[in-house]
Parts: structure tokens; sequence; C-alpha cells
């Protein structure tokens, strides 16, 4: 018939070579791209199976946000200007201002999310802790000795306010310390580099609980600051390396006298 193809014994051999080279070709695209796929599958794979071993402290993930530590060290400087001129430092102005420059120059070089390490802007960071944490050691320390001798405020209610405010401070600072310490800071926690953690939180132990992008932030070094403050012991976050065990337990010593002494010396005025 007309439609028929044409029988092979009927071309020439450079047809038939023609033919096969094509329908090599053919089998070498199709063969190509089942390669593809099967690779890109087993990519897909591996990158899930290594995101799953490695341990939550070596994932890199987005970073956090600047704004929830900034809110906190204006809270700070808030309560140190709040402070009664007894146990406030001298001249009030010094250590607020150099606080609130420091947080300028910090916020205008990174503003928004800390996503990498800058040494430059740990050193800002870390300086601006030591700040408040001097500051609030200083009017700590004036506050406990007229405790001691019976001295300085008098009035059981300006007494109280002023333990809370210099004991708020303190869990803020320590909060700070925790935050940036912790795996080299911020910056160094969201591109994984440290291989061991300074501090375990749940959510690293038990993957079910938290997303695999799951790090830990300003907000969960601060809890972990307060129910320090309050239990004077580790409660759902644990500590491994001895700075940090150190760390809390000056902390605990700190909270636990301050809150003693205020609450007798506030009872025995009372009386």
């Amino acid at each position: 018939m007309a439609n028929d193809p044409p029988n092979d014994s009927s071309l020439s051999p450079e047809a038939i070579l023609g033919e096969v080279r094509r329908r090599l070709a053919q089998l070498d695209g199709v063969f190509t791209e089942g390669q593809r796929a099967v690779r890109a599958v087993g990519d897909k794979a591996v990158q899930a199976v290594g995101d799953k071993a490695l341990p939550a402290w070596r994932r890199v993930t987005d970073g956090e946000p600047r704004l929830p530590v900034s809110l906190a060290v204006v809270f700070a400087v808030a309560l140190m200007v709040a402070l009664p001129a007894r146990v406030s430092n001298e001249p009030r102005w010094l250590f607020p201002l150099l606080a609130t420059l420091l947080l300028g120059g910090i916020l205008i070089a990174n503003p928004r999310r800390i996503t990498r390490p800058s040494p430059a802007l740990r050193a800002a960071s870390l300086t601006l802790i030591a700040l408040l944490s001097i500051a609030n050691a200083a009017s700590a320390i004036r506050l406990v000795l007229d405790l001691v001798r019976a001295q300085g405020i008098r009035a059981p209610g300006e007494l109280l306010l002023t333990g809370a405010a210099i004991w708020l401070t303190n869990v803020v600072v320590f909060g700070l310390w925790y935050w940036e310490l912790d795996r080299g800071g911020p910056g160094a926690r969201a591109q994984g580099l440290h291989a061991y953690p300074d501090f375990v939180f749940p959510q690293m132990t038990s993957p079910e609980l938290a997303p695999p992008s799951w790090e830990p932030g300003f907000v969960d070094y601060c809890y972990l600051s307060f129910t320090n403050a309050t239990a004077f012991s580790p409660t759902d976050v644990m500590p491994l390396t001895r700075w940090a065990k150190l760390t809390m337990l000056v902390q605990s010593l700190v909270s636990l006298s301050t809150v003693a002494l205020v609450i007798a010396r506030a009872v025995n005025v009372l009386k």
C-alpha cells in the first residue's frame, strides 16, 4: 500500500546507518534525562538525611531579629535611670548615655536580623553588656552596703521597688551575657560554627518539639536568666561548659543575696 513504510531492504547502507544513529541519540537523551532525575532525587534524599543527622546546634538557620535584644537594653537603661540617687551612679547620665550610643551604633550597622558573625559588632555588643553589668553591679553594691549597715532608703515601698529594679536589671544583663556568649554569639549560632553547645535547650534534644530550623533567641536566654534568678538553679535548660555553669552560679548568688537582704530589711523597717 502507498502508506506502508518502505522496506528496510530497500534502504541504502548510509540510510540505515543514519537511522541507527538517530535511534541511539534518542535513547541517549532518554537515558540522560533519567540520570538527572535520579540524581536530583538522590541529592534531596542525602540533604534530608544530612539535616536530620546533624545535631541541632550545627544546622544553619535564618538567624534572629535584632528587635527583642534592643528592647531589653532600652528596658535596662530605663531601670537604671529610674533608680533613686542613693544607689545610682554618678554622674547619672554617664552610663545611660554610653549604653544608648553603643546601642545606636549597633542598630545603624545591623538594624534587622543577625545572620552571620561580625567581630566589630560583637565587640560593641560585649562592651555594651559590660557597661550595663558594671553600672548595675555598682548600684547593687551600694544597696547591699546600706542594707548591711541599716542605712540609706527607709521607706519599705521605695526599698522594695529599688531592689526589684536592680534585680530585674540583673536578669536582663545575665540574659544578654548568655545570649552573646553561647556558641560564639547569635551570628555564629546562625551559621552552626561551634561543634558543641554551651547550653542545651529541650528543642535541641527532642526534634519533635520544634521545626528543624528552630534556634534559641534572646527571649529564650532571658527566660533562662529569669528562672535561674528565681529558682537559683537550672530548670529546663542545662549548662554544659564550665563558663556557663560558673556564670549561672554567680547570677544565683547575686540574686539570692539581693532578694534576701531587701526583703529582710523591708520587714525590719515595717516592724
